[in-house]
């Protein structure tokens, strides 16, 4: 068949398979059968047999046509006059010829592709021309589309539409038809010269471009199993009857080219589906089979209007439309379109988008005739019907206008699936092309079809259908684009999954339609038509013979006043006029449908508007008279009224007064007028309590508190709240935000400076809800954070102080706010947090917003330039939806998004909670489990009784009509249950549904079963509060009448009144709670805990109360089923949240799908797999509490209310007789237990047991998995005690039990066993806790025969019952296996930035679909962060921003409560540090009484300094473990230095001091001042560095010493350069005569290692701004870290060779450079004519770890007290001094808490050793060098020889220095590891050393650190003789090694004129000789006196320095060597080991 035929059908096949066709429509209502339309046309890939034969797909079978008739000559239209003929040329006389254009730049539009063309007429040339690539095949000859369009590339003439025309263009000449397939023959690309040449030839064998699917018989395409549709049910918003089922279908637009990840697997081309078994797919309603339509292309239809191009479709739309009008893509579901509201409440849209009239899909057609709308429409047709604006005008329509509504809806819908190409712009040439009109309406006509009989359209059903449909018929132009993209966004690609079908779409639709063929219009209405027909009368479409809408307007209306469309829904108007484009609309005729369509239209104000105009006009006055009428019963008041007389109570108002003020809601006023709900119900107002002897009291009137006699026994032990106290996982999410919050603190953007600030301050925002203020108060007081905060006792703030930190967002807010902003203001020292609580409530923009209407306040504080400008201002929003704020113009960094965790991992409790979370998943979860009743379902009785009124009464709104009939539902069971209407013949139960029953029954039986009264809460919710002050007033009235005013209280729960409850009510409670204040009322829901009551809560949307434990029915059945959003159904529902016992809990299930409701921090949900394995094994959610069971808290009988119609009402009433006489008779029985311990464990809701049970019980058995159902999960009973039990005890066990049992058939039940009694618990079981509050104990601890229904209450979720659209919804899923609701748009505010998105992914944790959300919405005009968009950027975070996000009622409120707590205690901790804190060591029993200065001496002077003795002994408690220096009047204590306790676990005992103004500062600290000083302040370039080499010879190296410098650009000024920029030759230094009171003289170098972010070199504090030349001295290795961290640092490198070196390389350095720096500094003052010897000659040298400095103050009356002092006061202190030249060295005492205390005299200066912090005289100290060889004690070494060499050594005891503990890096840090891996390793002292030569392990170590090691810990045994022998040290020459803490070494110096002790008398244990020179003689030991034995240890650098040092000395003369005393370090012998010889004195 040729191209030209390729629209037309196979006429042969036509009358047969319509034929088929017809009969199996009428045959099948469970298998589907396929229309006649993808049978004939849009058939998918061919099967090869048919009927027996293979079908021929060779060139000569295509030359022929597919019918039987003969084939058509061809003859070529003779061309144009005056056109080219020529062969190679096209008919503009364009040369065409490859050798022609090979080299010409030709212009190939996108999409297009080069193609050489063969011509019969030039058998050995090539033509080329473009050609659409979607139109040829792939490599594998496949996914070609029918169809062709190209462009001439000779003349440039685009879009051919025919292949026939193109060829006469391009002057052919064929013989035969022209096909593409023979002549287009080859790809033509470009070489590497840019020549353009032949490819390979395209590959049209395997797939021919007539694909062709031909079934054996038409049963072939009939859906004959689930493995063949998986998902048929069109929508996800289904209204089935009972026992159909409706599975939400897989509909997965897929994602931007740039988003997916990973491309979907394939199988030939066709999305792989797993099989799913679904029950009952197959049809989507009762009678309704399911019409499986066509997969039509998106491609370029064949006849389509002239012009169109790849481009122009896009282009065409306006630019408008591209940014998501409101009425557009963006509304999530047909209810969003707000239209304004006439007068009579009748509604025309007015609200299309201004670019509706305008553009491709609404051209502005010439005047059309107006349609009239008849008069009368809606009173005939009691119906409104709704006109959604398709494509093209809808005509002008008049007349009764009022009774039509026009919605553009639909025409939103077309717009944005046709903006869809332009989202692939940004990736480079698209062939990609939008969905045609024609497929929009045929595909809208399908999903129409699809729809149940109650079933309301859902646009984004329709978007989905649109999207899939158009993406895969661009499957492989997609994935092009797919591959080379990278994510926008961080975190996971949103990859879309290979799902089969859409909603409303058959099967087949999903496959690749690239081989389909365009739809033309003029097969449109026949398609649509045909596809209709499978539905009945569902659907009428008008299309054939239609000139216009307006005609087929004209004749819809006269259908519908004919009665003519009863049986229709909808009717499509489609106008396919020739030469016009294709027009449309859609008539919604259905009753159901137009109601829920209209109600939609109204915004939720308008709504309530409504509301209230119906009630106060009395319009529903009938109404309620007709629900008050029970038929043959007669009617409601008339039996009150005759049981108000029978009890002899009359009422203060007649009954006819009540009747008329109470019946009706038509008197409710406007809440202002009501009165307090206290009024209602006052004991004052009347006397109906039951008398005594009542013969009601039996009936159920529960006697009242104060009706009896006070009693012991009237009290429950069960009872216990608790709101204060914090749970595990709100520690954890407390933490969380805190180390958010440290995080932006410790980013380099210097946004927070947490270091500044000395004190938390907070203000939280509350919606405008009395009770949810007080709620927040409530937690905020007990929680204790004011008192840390402030620093006070508990009893010293008051609730009414907690309230000045709380502010309800209402008109009174403005002056609070401005309050905080001016106090954030001026105290710049307090950290601001200012937590928007329920942060989804007001997110309106305060531009956009009324002054009255409270909106907008949020906005005005929180994004003012105030608050978003102050550095102390943090911003912390919290809320359980947080979708509002997660828009493409967020202020919120997705990094400062804090989600709450998921508490299980795998059933692995994370947090050990006591406590788990029951929400809306676990709701979800239990509809799924199929053997129970669920918790969350619908009452069918009450809907369909509101369906009919419905009907009745058209013109009021469905919320009035449900609301009515659920309060009557409610009146008349509280009558039934009242007892006082059982013996007449008034059957009540069938005028109340079964749900309402046992809500009222449980709800009034309850509280008689405790002692205490303890009771339940029903939650009835109520959106309108006109409905609900009705509702109130109407429930009070009965209750009155009924005289059960004291059995329970019906609270109105209004947002803007406080709560009030009756006074009796309000003293039960105080009796409860134990509150001892006269004056308390409760404030919040959660203090009606227990208290049975009705709460009828109101208001548009829930603003955060949270409802107390008791609360055990949630009824939701007369909330607004028109606002589709997330938010907005999940708020409605997160109402019956619920915190669950732990142990009553069944493992947690995470295999829902519908997990994305909750904010788990890591995976929502888990695989299907999972979900099927734990509901095989049982595991599944707990039901509600007993539903409709009479026991244990009463109620009805029936298991399955659900389907509540399977019971007659005469039967379900005599159940309940029996049930409740059963309660009383035996209420024992009803609680009746299981007895074996292994059954009770498998139970997800183990009955309550005894105490003692539990505690031997083991706990981990309540939490295991249940077992599988192939091992025995518990020890049945014996037969003997089985006995039949009635159906209400099996009724009234938890529903796990049919679980359980189900394996033991003849067991129903074992027999109830009563319990012993219970002993009291210990008392830590009876610790108060709202987390245990039904703690493990007996409900029969009490009394054997009485239980508390609210302690068994606690450990159960509430039940819900919502409406059964939301719930159809609800519980629908779509493709990704979430909840449909989840797909809707996330809030009102937020429209969808593009319809083309993906789905929401199952494994999506809430970070990625935060970024999901981020990336796919965009806010409203009206909302807050519409304008938050700078351009330039690509977002606009505010920094100091935080969302958390959690469930709701999770207990977010605690958790940033505690959060407040820890944050001021961090800031306190901030301001803390840990300092050494130890007192002086070694101080000896007896000392001098001299004292050398006077205490107030600020000087020491040179001479009395030398009379000093110098103290040999170290003091230094860091140094405790080293040996002691010999002294001779030193007498150390017996017992050593005292141990003290704290000391046996910590190893130095630390301080935690708070930080004073002059501390020092590692890296973390930022503020303000410090900024330029560290080089870190972002307004100024990063500090420029040079680096300089410094080199000068040292004669101990022996070698020339290079060093570098590191100097900043703004520090070059405290050197000397040969020219600026030049060679370094010297660092300045001042004149000593110099000083300022802003300079320091001194050098301060600090030498560091591994503490680059925790040294403490910030000195700018510390300094108190004065200049100083501050030089960090670092290893070569750690250059480039330190400079990092600290850029505006000088640093000193030092060389490679000391990169392992320990602190004395970096000392001897630093002494031996500031030496030869300061004879520089000499000649250069020289040079100048200055004096030499003026140079400033002292360096300091300061350990990185000081943090502090003080002085001593003396005080006359307390002594000498310490104070926090400047470095800069120390240094210029101890600079002044005037004879500073006479000391060597300087230092200051180490400070410790105990320093001043003791009866130790006090010496302001003192000689001895100095640590830490040293003020050296580099020119006094010339000779006397550091050893840079020592890794340990190498300042006890020095000070010892600066000492010896007779240099004045003085420690300032008037200042102390503290040392803080940095666990990280320094000097002391000793690592041994092997030379064989770097790991290390375990080496004991002892392997330090080894024999010379020998095989040994080598270490990785210096050799003097092995060599200091191994004399610290063996010299026990080196130098037996000497240890624990203070009167026989060690003599060691010229240096001091330590030789551990038990040997004493006496330390002399060979230089000649040195200071020693002297040692005359004094005998030594041992001689240490390490490293001698020439001054050390013969004759110089021979001075000495040793013992017999004494040991002799000669250390040297190698073995033959050892020996001559033996010789020289003439050791042998009397020392005894032996060769096997000769050691080495374990050094290889690269590494250059040390060697040591030891001996024994002769």
């Amino acid at each position: 068949m040729g191209n030209s035929y390729a629209g037309q059908l196979r006429t042969t096949r036509l009358e047969d398979v319509l034929h088929n066709f017809i009969e199996s429509s009428l045959r099948s209502n469970t298998v589907v059968p396929r229309p006649v339309f993808s049978q004939l046309y849009l058939e998918t890939e061919q099967s090869a047999a048919h009927d027996g034969r293979v079908e021929n797909d060779d060139d000569d079978d295509e030359d022929g046509s597919e019918s039987n008739s003969p084939p058509v000559p061809y003859q070529m239209k003779p061309p144009p006059e005056g056109c080219c003929t020529t062969d190679g040329f096209c008919q503009a006389g364009r040369d065409l010829r490859l050798s022609s254009l090979a080299s010409d730049n030709l212009d190939v539009p996108p999409g297009f592709l080069l193609v050489g063309v063969k011509s019969p007429s030039l058998p050995d040339a090539l033509l080329v021309c473009a050609v659409d690539r979607r139109f040829l095949p792939d490599e594998r000859g496949r996914n070609a589309l029918l169809g062709f369009s190209g462009n001439c590339m000779g003349c440039g003439e685009k879009d051919f539409r025919y292949f026939t025309e193109f060829s006469n263009h391009i002057n052919l000449k064929l013989s035969t038809q022209p096909k593409k397939q023979k002549h287009l023959k080859y790809h033509l690309y470009r070489n590497n010269q840019g020549v353009l040449v032949k490819g390979a030839p395209i590959c049209w064998r395997g797939h021919d471009g007539r694909v062709r699917q031909m079934g054996s018989s038409l049963s072939e395409g009939h859906v004959t199993s689930d493995e063949h549709l998986p998902n048929l049910a069109l929508t996800t918003h289904p209204a089935h009857t009972p026992g159909s089922y409706t599975v939400g279908s897989h509909a997965d637009p897929i994602g931007p080219p740039h988003m997916v990840d990973v491309p979907p697997p394939l199988t030939n081309g066709s999305h792989t589906v797993p099989p799913i078994s679904q029950p009952s797919l197959n049809h989507s309603g009762p009678g309704r089979p399911s019409t499986i339509g066509p997969h039509v292309n998106a491609g370029p239809p064949k006849k389509r209007h002239k012009g169109w191009s790849p481009e122009s479709s896009a282009s065409a739309v306006p630019e408008n439309i591209m940014k998501t009008p409101p009425t557009s893509s963006s509304s999530s579901a047909l209810p969003l379109s707000l239209p304004s509201v006439t007068p009579n409440g009748n509604r025309l849209e007015a609200t299309a988008p201004a670019s509706v009239s305008q553009g491709s899909l609404t051209p502005q057609s010439p005047l059309e005739l107006s349609v009239t709308v008849p008069d009368q429409l809606l009173t005939t047709c009691r119906l409104q019907p709704v006109i959604f604006k398709g494509h093209g005008s809808l005509p002008q329509l008049t007349g009764n206008v009022s009774d039509v509504l026009v919605s553009s809806l639909l025409q939103s819908c077309y717009l944005s699936s046709q903006t869809l190409p332009r989202v692939y712009q940004h990736y480079g040439p698209s062939p990609i092309q939008p969905l045609s009109t024609e497929m929009q309406i045929l595909l809208t006509v399908y999903y129409l079809v699809q729809l149940g009989p109650d079933q309301v359209p859902l646009i984004e059903d329709l978007e989905q259908i649109f999207m899939r449909s158009w993406r895969e018929s661009h499957l492989s132009e997609i994935r092009q684009y797919q591959q080379p993209q990278t994510p926008a966004a961080p975190g996971r690609h949103y990859g879309i999954e290979p799902s089969s079908t859409l909603p409303g779409l058959p099967q087949h639709l999903s496959l690749p339609p690239q081989s389909q063929q365009p739809l033309t219009p003029s097969q449109l209405p026949w398609l649509a038509q045909l596809a209709a027909s499978s539905c009945g009368e569902g659907v009428l479409v008008l299309g054939e013979q239609l000139g216009s809408l307006a005609q087929g307007l004209n004749q819809t209306f006269s259908r519908l006043m004919e009665g003519r469309l009863l049986n229709t829904n909808y009717v499509v108007v489609i106008v396919t006029a020739p030469g016009q484009e294709t027009q449309s609309c859609v008539v919604v005729t259905g009753k159901h449908q137009c109601r829920a369509l209209a109600e939609s239209m109204y915004s939720p104000s308008e709504g309530l508007r409504e509301f209230n105009h119906q009630l106060s006009s009395g319009l529903a006055q009938e109404l309620n008279q007709y629900c008050n009428s029970l038929g043959p019963d007669g009617d409601v008041e008339s039996l009150l009224d005759n049981a108000a007389v029978d009890s002899s109570q009359s009422s203060p108002l007649s009954s006819s007064q009540e009747s008329a003020e109470e019946r009706s809601p038509k008197n409710t006023h406007s809440p202002k007028n009501t009165h307090s709900p206290k009024d209602t119900h006052s004991p004052t107002n009347s006397n109906t309590h039951c008398s005594k002897d009542s013969p009601s009291r039996k009936d159920g009137c529960t006697s009242s508190p104060k009706d009896r006699t006070p009693s012991p026994k009237d009290t429950c032990s069960e009872y216990r709240v608790e709101w204060c106290e914090v749970r595990p996982i709100q520690l954890a999410v407390a933490r969380k935000l805190l180390s958010h919050v440290c995080a932006i603190a410790d980013s380099s953007t210097q946004n927070l400076d947490l270091g500044s600030f000395d004190r938390v301050s907070f203000l939280i925002l509350v919606p405008p809800s009395k009770v949810t203020f007080q709620q927040t108060v409530l937690h905020l007081w007990s929680s204790g954070v004011l008192q840390e905060l402030g620093g006070v006792d508990q009893d010293c703030v008051s609730q009414r102080e907690a309230e000045h930190y709380v502010v309800k967002m209402d008109q009174t807010a403005q002056a609070r706010i401005d309050e905080f902003i001016q106090e954030a203001h001026i105290n710049t020292y307090t950290l601001y947090i200012l937590v928007h609580d329920h942060a989804h409530w007001d997110i309106s923009s305060a531009a956009c917003s009324s002054p009255d209407s409270g909106l907008g306040l949020v906005d005005q504080l929180l994004n003012s330039r105030q608050v978003r400008e102050a550095p102390n201002i943090l911003t912390l929003h919290v809320t359980s939806f947080p979708f509002a704020l997660q828009t493409q113009y967020t202020r919120i960094s997705p990094y400062n998004e804090i989600h709450w965790p998921s508490a299980f991992s795998n059933d692995v409790d994370l947090y050990h909670e006591k406590t788990r979370y029951f929400g809306v998943s676990e709701l979800l979860e239990s509809t799924r489990s199929g053997s129970s009743l669920p918790l969350m379902r619908y009452d069918s009785s009450f809907e369909s009784m509101a369906s009919v009124l419905e009907e009745r009464f058209p013109k009021l709104h469905s919320a009035v009509i449900r609301t009515t009939v659920l309060i009557q539902h409610y009146c008349v069971a509280l009558m039934a249950a009242s007892g006082r209407f059982k013996g007449s013949h008034h059957d009540l139960h069938k005028h109340t549904s079964v749900e309402t029953l046992e809500i009222v029954q449980s709800l009034l039986t309850a509280a008689q079963r405790c002692p205490a009264h303890h009771g339940h809460m029903v939650l009835l919710r109520i959106p309108s509060l006109a409905l609900a002050t009705w509702a109130h007033r109407r429930l009070s009235n009965v209750r009155r009448r009924l005289g059960l005013e004291e059995s329970f209280e019906i609270i109105l729960g209004n947002p803007s009144q406080a709560l009030s409850i009756g006074q009796r009510f309000t003293e039960q409670l105080k009796t409860w709670l134990k509150v001892q204040d006269a004056d308390w009322v409760p404030r919040t829901y959660l203090e009606l805990e227990a208290l049975p009551c009705i709460l009828i809560l109101s208001g548009a949307e829930p603003l955060g109360e949270s409802l107390p434990r008791s609360l055990k029915y949630c009824d939701l059945r007369v909330i607004s089923s028109s606002y589709l959003q997330r938010t907005t159904l999940e708020q409605e529902l997160g109402l019956a949240a619920y915190l669950v016992r732990a142990e009553s809990r069944p493992p947690h299930n995470t295999g829902s799908g519908s997990d994305l409701l909750e904010s788990d921090a890591d995976k929502l949900s888990s695989t299907d797999n999972e979900e099927e394995d734990g509901q095989e094994n049982g595991d599944s959610p707990p039901s509600s509490s007993q539903p409709l069971q009479s026991c244990p808290d009463g109620g009805g009988l029936d298991p399955s209310p659900g389907h509540s119609t399977t019971f007659p009402n005469t039967q379900r009433a005599a159940m309940d007789a029996s049930s409740s006489q059963t309660q009383i008779q035996s209420p024992s029985q009803s609680q009746s237990q299981l007895q074996p311990e292994p059954l009770s464990q498998s139970l997800p809701y183990p009955q309550p047991t005894p105490q003692h049970q539990l505690q031997t019980q083991p706990q981990t058995q309540i939490f295991c998995q249940p077992q599988p159902v192939s091992q025995p999960q518990a020890q049945p009973q014996p037969q003997s005690q089985v006995h039949p039990q009635p159906l209400s005890h099996a009724a009234s066990q938890p529903y796990p039990l049919s679980q359980t049992l189900s394996q033991y058939q003849p067991q129903i039940l074992p027999h109830p066993q009563p319990h012993p009694q219970a002993p009291p618990p210990p008392p830590s079981h009876r610790r108060p806790s709202k987390s245990t509050s039904s703690d493990s104990l007996s409900p029969r601890a009490s009394s054997p025969h009485q239980s508390c229904s609210w302690a068994r209450g606690v450990s159960r979720p509430p039940s819900v019952l919502l409406p059964r659209v939301l719930y159809d919804i609800i519980t629908a899923s779509d493709s990704s296996g979430l909840p449909r609701c989840t797909s809707f748009l996330p809030h009102m505010s937020v429209a969808w930035a593009s319809s083309f998105r993906p789905l929401l992914s199952k494994m999506m944790t809430c970070t990625e679909q935060s970024l999901y959300y981020r990336q796919w919405t965009v806010p409203r005009s009206y909302h807050m962060d519409s304008n938050n968009r700078t351009e330039g950027r690509s977002d606009n975070f505010h920094p100091r921003r935080l969302l958390l996000s959690g469930p709701g009622q999770v207990g977010k409120t605690g958790a940033y409560l505690h959060f407040l707590g820890i944050l001021s205690r961090m800031l306190i901790r901030l301001m803390e540090v840990d300092i050494y804190d130890e007192e002086d060591i070694n101080y000896s029993a007896q000392l001098e009484g001299v004292q050398y200065h006077p205490l107030s001496a600020p000087w020491p002077k040179p001479d009395i300094m030398r009379t000093l003795p110098f103290d040999y002994t170290i003091h230094d408690p860091k140094y405790d473990d080293i040996s002691t220096v010999y002294c001779p009047g030193h007498k150390p204590c017996a017992e050593g230095n005292p141990v003290r306790q704290e000391d046996v676990y910590l190893r130095r005992r630390t301080s935690r001091i708070k930080l004073s103004k002059y501390a020092a500062y590692n890296t973390y600290h930022h503020c303000e001042q410090c900024h330029q000083y560290m080089g870190f302040n972002p307004r100024y370039q990063m500090y420029e560095s040079t680096l300089h080499a410094f080199t000068f010879s040292h004669l101990l190296l022996g070698e020339e010493i290079q060093l570098y410098f590191i100097i900043p650009k703004s520090k070059e000024h405290y050197f000397s350069f040969s020219q600026p920029g030049g060679q370094l030759e010297s660092m300045r230094l001042p004149l000593t005569s110099d000083w300022s009171p802003d300079c320091i003289k001194s050098p301060i170098f600090t030498p560091t290692t591994g503490r680059h972010e925790h040294g403490l070199f910030n000195l700018y504090h510390a300094m108190d701004g004065a200049s100083h030349l501050h030089i960090l001295v670092v290893k070569e290795y750690e250059m480039a870290v330190y400079k990092k961290y600290w850029p505006n640092h000088i640093m000193l490198v030092l060389p490679t060779v000391f990169n392992g070196a320990g602190i004395g390389a970096a000392h001897f350095l630093i002494k031996e450079l500031s030496y030869h720096n300061l004879e520089l500094e000499r000649s250069r003052r020289l040079e100048g004519g200055g004096p030499a010897g003026d140079v400033w000659p002292f360096i300091i040298l300061a350990d990185d770890s000081c943090v502090m400095w003080n002085a001593v103050d003396l005080d006359a009356r307390s002594g000498p007290v310490e104070r926090a002092v400047s470095l800069k006061q120390v240094l210029q202190h101890m600079e002044a001094c005037p004879d500073l030249a006479h000391y060597g060295l300087c230092g200051i005492r180490k400070w410790s808490s105990r320093g001043l205390r003791g009866n130790r005299p006090r010496e302001p200066f003192s000689r001895g050793h100095l640590h830490d912090f040293l003020l050296l005289n580099v020119d006094l100290s010339q000779n006397v060098q550091y050893d840079q060889n020592r890794f340990t004690c190498h300042d006890v070494d020095f000070t010892l020889r600066l000492h010896s060499a007779g240099l004045l050594v003085c420690r300032f005891n008037n200042f102390s220095v503290m040392k803080k503990q940095i666990a990280i890096g320094g000097y002391r840090t000793f690592i041994i590891k092997t030379k064989m891996t770097d790991v290390p390793t375990s080496v004991g002292p002892s392997q330090y050393v080894c024999a010379p030569d020998s095989k040994h392990l080598f270490l990785a170590t210096p050799a003097q650190l092995l060599l200091e090691k191994y004399l610290q810990h063996t010299s026990q045994r080196l130098f037996p003789l000497s240890t624990k022998n203070y009167t026989h040290p060690v003599l060691s020459v010229d240096c001091y090694l330590n030789l551990g803490p038990e040997v004493t070494v006496c330390f002399v110096s060979s230089r000649p004129h040195s200071i020693n002790i002297s040692t005359t008398g004094l005998l030594f244990s041992g001689l240490l000789l390490c490293f001698s020179d020439s001054f050390v003689t013969p004759g110089f030991l021979k001075k000495f006196t040793f013992l017999k034995g004494a040991t002799l240890c000669v250390i040297s650098a190698d073995r033959s320095s050892l020996r001559q040092t033996v010789g020289r000395l003439e050791l042998e003369e009397e020392w005894r060597f032996r060769l096997s005393d000769e050691f080495q370090t374990a050094n290889a012998k690269e590494d250059r080991p040390l060697f040591f010889l030891t001996g024994k004195h002769i």
